[in-house]
């Protein structure tokens, strides 16, 4: 058996007012970091082997917070770096709306049958995500291994580990610093809690 625990990053500013992130190397908040320590406390006592984290730094440092406990180095991972938003980076939802009308109708829709200009879609970030847990699950057996990484992406994991497709997309929910814990036995995955936000209840 094999304990995979997907974390979502801390807060950052793109967070709070809603920009499309990408690969815009945003640091988090001063809420973010108090996020990321609380995930933490909420992981300590798990028997963590190995932490792996998206080489953006949003991702890094709450990596790296959730590491101190632990003494590990975190180990960057670029399969779960996040998607690539192409042209939509950095703009708000509202500026996406109006400017790609259509195709924001169908992000909204129709989320697997979307590909960003100039980025990637919803299949090629699986490709390379999936690729990605497939290496650690095999690297890994009977421990116990955490991977940070992005909404878009913590939301494409969860959808491969229960074997869903990519039209599921929305119907999964990745609050910043939520925590995920699968189990995989013979092979076959299992959750055990999904968009765990219990320890941010006391971060304002």
């Amino acid at each position: 058996m094999i304990r995979l625990v997907i974390v979502r990053h801390g807060r950052t500013e793109w967070n709070r007012v809603e920009r499309f992130r990408g690969r815009a190397d945003i640091e988090l908040d001063e809420i973010g970091i108090k996020q990321a320590k609380a995930a933490a406390a909420r992981i300590a006592g798990w028997k963590v082997s190995a932490i792996y984290s998206s080489p953006l730094r949003r991702a890094l440092t709450t990596a790296e917070i959730l590491a101190q406990p632990f003494g590990l180095e975190v180990k960057s991972l670029v399969g779960i770096i996040d998607i690539d938003y192409g042209e939509w980076q950095g703009l708000s939802p509202e500026e996406a709306a109006a400017k790609y009308d259509s195709l924001y109708v169908k992000w909204l829709n129709s989320p697997h049958k979307v590909k960003f200009p100039g980025g990637e879609s919803l299949a090629e970030v699986r490709e390379r995500a999936a690729s990605a847990v497939n290496g650690l699950i095999a690297q890994h057996p009977r421990e116990t291994i955490v991977m940070v990484s992005h909404k878009v992406v913590c939301q494409i994991l969860i959808l491969t580990l229960l074997d869903l497709d990519n039209s599921h997309f929305w119907q999964i929910a990745q609050d910043v610093c939520a925590v995920n814990l699968f189990e995989v036995r013979a092979g076959i995955p299992s959750a055990l809690s999904l968009n765990d936000t219990c320890h941010l209840k006391s971060v304002n």
